[in-house]
């Protein structure tokens, strides 16, 4: 293999656009060769931000192709398994985007599928690759805020819009496979360990849940309560509330859009301190580790087995919720 990750993306969504095309750019070891797109208009926009692009008129075909690496995969939430799958069964190392599964059982058979080609693949948990939850977790573990007892966390932002693929149950759509897996991510990624889930109430709407709030418990009784919510006003905030001291993350989730890269730690006796991490991109991070791992061998901070642990808490939750009336 060469030095470089070449990578083809699997669709012309306004995210890869948008997002992460621009932080492969940025990345170090990665080029984009190659796109699928039958829409004339997003591949003009493609080619544009990349004028060496290939357009490639269908996926199997950009999945043949011996000139890419990798494939990037930003499908409707219900297609990522299949095309993950697919990918991999060609050759490719794949990153696909959160969620990556809609079923524990689905990861399970990328597990196995990764291990009997001996190629890297990751979901997009593009979070835990911000410096900041590498600090709050280090704090936490040495002891900053002593015994630690509670997390708190909120994610929300409007989407009213019945036609988005967000808001179709039919594409994996919904606020918890949306926005849910990142208060659950942080939290498992700070703690290193899995939570229970205690209760789930949800709202909602044409069969998609557009408000959760959960009750979840880590071992050694460290309470963890969320809500989310794709029909309020944005709000992101999450917090680690010890004995000893509080840290509040400024934006945990969309570090740097929503609000400064900061957090506020907070300790007895010590008065508050404010850590910033202004410049960090988190999606750009996420690359150069996928790439430090396909071309070195390098550990990969949230490997499959991470995303398992994700989903079997989003599975829960939707057991302890029930069904839509």
């Amino acid at each position: 293999m060469t030095r470089t990750v070449r990578w083809g993306v699997l669709s012309a969504s306004n995210f890869a656009q948008k997002d992460w095309i621009p932080a492969l750019q940025q990345s170090s070891h990665g080029h984009l060769v190659a796109l699928a797109t039958s829409s004339p208009e997003k591949a003009a926009r493609a080619t544009a931000m990349e004028p060496s692009l290939k357009i490639v008129p269908d996926y199997d075909a950009l999945l043949q192709r011996d000139d890419v690496d990798a494939i990037y995969i930003p499908l409707p939430n219900h297609m990522h398994v299949e095309w993950a799958k697919k990918a991999l069964e060609a050759g490719k190392h794949v990153l696909a985007e959160k969620p990556l599964a809609m079923h524990a059982s689905e990861i399970d058979d990328l597990i196995a599928l990764r291990d009997k080609t001996g190629l890297h693949m990751a979901e997009a948990f593009m979070v835990t690759h911000h410096p900041q939850w590498t600090r709050v977790r280090e704090i936490i573990k040495g002891g900053g805020i002593g015994r630690l007892r509670h997390i708190d966390a909120a994610f929300s932002f409007t989407n009213r819009d019945m036609g988005n693929i967000r808001n179709r149950s039919d594409a994996g759509g919904g606020a918890l496979r949306d926005i849910g897996v990142y208060p659950t991510c942080t939290s498992r990624f700070v703690m290193q360990q899995e939570p229970e889930v205690l209760s789930a109430r949800v709202e909602w709407e044409a069969g998609v849940d557009v408000v959760v709030r959960a009750q979840l418990q880590f071992p050694d009784d460290v309470g963890f309560d969320f809500y989310i919510s794709t029909r309020m006003h944005r709000r992101q905030e999450m917090a680690f509330h010890g004995e000893d001291g509080l840290i509040r993350i400024g934006s945990p989730f969309n570090a740097g859009l929503y609000r400064a890269h900061t957090i506020e730690w907070q300790r007895d006796g010590h008065g508050d301190i404010v850590e910033h991490f202004e410049g960090t991109q988190q999606y750009v991070n996420q690359l150069n580790a996928f790439h430090d791992t396909v071309l070195n061998g390098a550990d990969y901070a949230c490997p499959l087995e991470f995303s398992l642990g994700n989903q079997q808490v989003i599975d829960a939750l939707f057991e302890k919720a029930g069904t839509p009336d």
